[in-house]
């Protein structure tokens, strides 16, 4: 990135000539370089919300193979680099808002000189842009700069099926046309001739003129700057004329190709909603890292809640929309986070945070041009882009709030607005003062939110955790995280969100491989089996005068063993096939409780030949590892020995000083004394 000199605006002209010394001071030559030079520092006036960030990081539509989103500075960089094989050498300049879409075997560029890639597009395109007119030789013969359509007809340039050759924003300058151009400002005082705001050259103005045969110098001077008509800029052109005047620049012509222009918001809007068809054969998608897969309005990172309602033909990004929130159709939302306000028709609402840690939200319709005298299609007093409307505020949610409320309260208008609000920014103010280091991380984050609110929604749609690990195979750890912290705000006392509790920890364990997250989702499970089980605890006081055996039968599962068992059940639902049955007349599983004469507690399982003496409290309170020969003795005691129609804490903790029920060992001792000594670490 090469910024301009002392920050101020010195033109693509001026930036062609600053990348041009650059390359020249650490390559040390032009020649044999192969030089790609994208300009993207304009205000971006037509789409203010990419002003802040440049119109060339603006997000595009698909994703790249390693699940990022792209941005047009990546689709210039993929579709550009095929360009360096067919020119030798010398420097491609492109504009930062046109992608260009071609075959790079097209060209066929070996010469001196310049070359102007140009494609055929209708004759209404063409007037907001720059037209070639070809001479007999093929070449250039007159560039003619966002002229009239009936301009356009006159000089001859539409052909009969109202077409013209546009120019594309790419052009090809050889590595001598560079070493002429570098001879004006090889020296600090001609560097700053040519590199300031008072000349403020234009590269497809004051650059591309001279090339064309056609062109003279008289009227080179009265062509329109990309500044104002200055001394400067005058003196300025007589060199550049007599350095380029010499030299043709060769027009190619690329069929098929495609025009995609990101100018305006309306064309914006155009492209990600009613026009997304036309790029399907590029990956294009409506739908790019959303939680939802909308059907009449597009989405790129964005969280939208399925209680919200989003008009048809609208576009959002980059922000979150919260239930109960309305947005209007045909509208274009970045940035932002709405709780539950409302949108109108038509409207752009984006939000900014400024260096100071306020933020602004900003409004105005998808039809305005910032550079007029309007807004939502009503007169104001100064150009949109300069006009003070929008109240800044402590959060970004204030700052929506407000701008919302302030137009809706003056009728449409922002008139009054500081004595509502206090604070007013303008577009341009807002721009300059907004933090830039802050826009990557706002999505970076929101990413990841919307990953875990699509993960948290297909568990809550039933979406078996194998899938949704292959949709999301490589989550970060800051989607963990807010999974994690989701998880910490369940109640397992409660099914449905105990359901989803055990579901985010099986859909970690799936996704990252981590069986941590396995042993968080079955000792989640555990905790809830033994509250619920302990809530209907009734004791019964028994007198042991002899040995107590229970006989009981065995159980054969016949089919579906284990469905019934969470979290698989949850997902998929449970069916076990089993019976009950007898051997030989005999019910064979039997269990039995003695008296010892001696104060401890023994248990044993003579079918694996298993007997241990227990005096601990805590390790008969440990029934969770699944491989204790003595778990289901365990689970027994603890489910026998418990309260009457209460639970009594120190059954299920270590620390029974402080887990009692109601906190007062000494109250659980006077009233169970005979019920539960051994579980209050008094074992007899």
């Amino acid at each position: 990135m090469i910024p301009d000199l002392g920050g101020q605006r010195v033109g693509s002209g001026g930036a062609t000539f600053s990348a041009i010394r650059y390359v020249k001071k650490h390559a040390g030559t032009l020649e044999g370089k192969r030089i790609l030079v994208i300009h993207s520092g304009g205000d971006s006036k037509r789409v203010p919300q990419y002003s802040a960030c440049g119109k060339l990081f603006s997000p595009v539509p698909r994703l790249l193979p390693g699940g990022r989103r792209s941005t047009l500075f990546d689709e210039f960089l993929i579709g550009m680099s095929t360009v360096a094989s067919r020119i030798g050498e010398g420097m491609l300049v492109c504009s930062g808002d046109v992608l260009l879409l071609f075959n790079a075997l097209q060209i066929d560029f070996y010469g001196a000189g310049a070359a102007a890639l140009s494609i055929k597009e209708k004759v209404e395109t063409g007037k907001n842009h720059g037209v070639y007119l070809k001479d007999e030789s093929g070449n250039v013969g007159r560039f003619l700069h966002k002229q009239t359509v009936e301009t356009l007809g006159s000089c001859g340039a539409v052909d009969s099926r109202g077409m013209v050759d546009i120019d594309t924003g790419a052009v090809i300058l050889r590595s001598d046309v560079l070493e002429d151009l570098y001879g004006l400002i090889d020296t600090e005082e001609k560097y700053h001739r040519f590199v300031n705001p008072d000349a403020c050259l234009s590269f497809y103005a004051d650059f591309l003129y001279p090339l064309a045969s056609e062109s003279t110098l008289e009227q080179f001077y009265k062509e329109k700057p990309e500044g104002s008509f200055t001394d400067e800029l005058h003196d300025c052109r007589t060199a550049l004329w007599n350095v380029l005047s010499p030299y043709s620049m060769k027009l190619i012509r690329l069929s098929p190709a495609s025009f995609i222009h990101f100018g305006t918001t309306r064309e914006l809007l155009h492209l990600m909603t009613d026009g997304m068809d036309e790029y399907r054969f590029l990956d294009w998608s409506g739908t790019v890292n959303s939680n939802l897969a909308p059907q009449n309005f597009a989405v790129s990172n964005s969280y939208i809640s399925r209680r919200a309602r989003v008009g048809a033909g609208s576009y959002i990004e980059d922000s979150r929309i919260n239930r109960y929130s309305r947005i209007g159709k045909g509208c274009v939302i970045s940035g932002v986070t709405l709780n539950g306000e409302t949108v109108p028709d038509g409207a752009v609402l984006h939000a900014l945070k400024l260096k100071d840690g306020r933020f602004v939200c900003r409004m105005y319709g998808v039809e305005d041009n910032p550079k007029e005298n309007k807004l939502f299609g009503n007169e104001i007093d100064e150009a949109l882009w300069t006009a003070k409307l929008y109240p800044v505020c402590d959060t970004v949610e204030e700052a929506v709030k407000a701008t919302l409320v302030l137009r809706m309260a003056d009728g449409e208008r922002f008139d009054g607005g500081e004595k509502v609000c206090g604070e007013l920014l303008s577009l341009k103010d807002s721009f300059n003062q907004a933090d830039v280091t802050a826009i990557l991380p706002w999505q970076e984050n929101l990413y990841e939110q919307v990953v875990a609110e699509a993960i948290l929604e297909n568990i809550e749609n039933g979406v078996p955790a194998e899938k949704v690990a292959k949709t999301y195979p490589d989550i970060d750890r800051h989607t963990v995280e807010y999974l994690l912290n989701r998880a910490k705000k369940q109640d397992i006392s409660k099914l449905d969100e105990f359901s989803q509790l055990i579901r985010i920890y099986s859909y970690l364990w799936k996704i990252t491989d981590e069986n941590k997250y396995s042993d968080l989702c079955f000792s989640t499970i555990c905790d809830a089996t033994l509250a619920a089980a302990m809530e209907s605890v009734q004791f019964k006081e028994y007198h042991l005068e002899r040995d107590v055996i229970v006989s009981l039968p065995v159980r054969v599962n016949w089919g579906g063993g284990w469905s019934d068992t969470p979290p698989y059940c949850m997902e998929n639902g449970g069916t076990v096939l089993n019976a009950a049955i007898s051997l030989n007349g005999r019910l064979p599983i039997e269990a039995t409780v003695k008296h010892l004469d001696k104060p401890v507690i023994a248990l044993a399982s003579t079918d694996i030949g298993s007997y241990k003496e227990f005096k601990d409290l805590e390790q008969l309170q440990d029934c969770r590892n699944p491989s204790d020969p003595f778990a289901l003795h365990k689970a027994a005691l603890i489910r026998l020995w418990g309260n009457t129609g209460r639970r009594c804490e120190y059954i299920i903790g270590p620390d029974r000083e402080e887990r009692s029920d109601r906190g007062e060992r000494s109250r659980c001792e006077e009233r169970h004394r005979s019920r539960c000594r051994f579980l209050c670490g008094r074992i007899v």
